[in-house]
């Protein structure tokens, strides 16, 4: 039924709502990607789905990581492959086509972080710093601090921090998927952490030793 609805939007009927829900059992998949991305392109939906079948469950976790709400994660979820299958006819095989997808996703998630965060909507749970806080708070009620904290920083910083620290990526892998040099992502990690520990000091300690 997921896929059925998803195709509605491929093919333009629009009439209901579309999801992408997490939890779908996958099918088991004989085609290499690479051999789908290529029936795909030549507007076979079927090849297609099955892309959405077996990419599904991890589009979603992925987009749960930036959201922190489900609803909103399918919302993204089907906003991403929607936007893959619209723009399909850019993928050129350079990268692994997971890869690709996840840099849709980031896009998709990052689009709408800087929608709401406009709106001061949206929030992004981040690491635990070790501080005595700890010893006063719950950790809900810290990590309720550090999303507030975490959506005051450049959305490239709250990207590598996300994949990092909650998708559990490695740098390779999260410069890979941002198409920068580990280099950069490096440089971006260091001044991420930076950023936000003067954040929280500033938001949470200075707020609680004022009180």
């Amino acid at each position: 039924m997921m896929l059925k609805k998803i195709l509605k939007v491929f093919t333009g009927d629009t009439g209901g709502t579309v999801a992408v829900y997490p939890h779908t059992a996958e099918k088991e998949e004989h085609i290499s990607d690479v051999e789908l991305v290529k029936k795909a392109q030549k507007g076979d939906l079927d090849a297609f789905s099955e892309l959405v079948r077996k990419y599904q469950t991890i589009v979603y976790n992925l987009a749960y990581r930036f959201m922190r709400d489900k609803n909103l994660a399918e919302d993204m979820a089907q906003e991403s492959f929607v936007k893959a299958y619209k723009h399909l006819s850019g993928f050129r095989g350079d990268c692994a086509f997971a890869t690709w997808l996840y840099r849709v996703t980031c896009t998709v998630c990052i689009t709408e972080l800087n929608r709401r965060k406009r709106h001061n909507e949206f929030e992004l749970q981040s690491n635990i710093p070790e501080t005595g806080y700890e010893e006063k708070h719950s950790d809900k009620e810290i990590a309720e601090k550090i999303r507030e904290c975490v959506k005051h920083l450049p959305p490239k910083y709250a990207t590598v921090i996300t994949l990092y620290y909650l998708n559990g990526m490695a740098y390779e892998e999260i410069a890979e998927v941002m198409d920068i040099p580990v280099g950069t992502l490096k440089t971006w990690m260091f001044r991420a952490r930076k950023q936000l520990r003067r954040i929280v000091e500033r938001e949470i300690f200075f707020n609680e030793e004022n009180r």
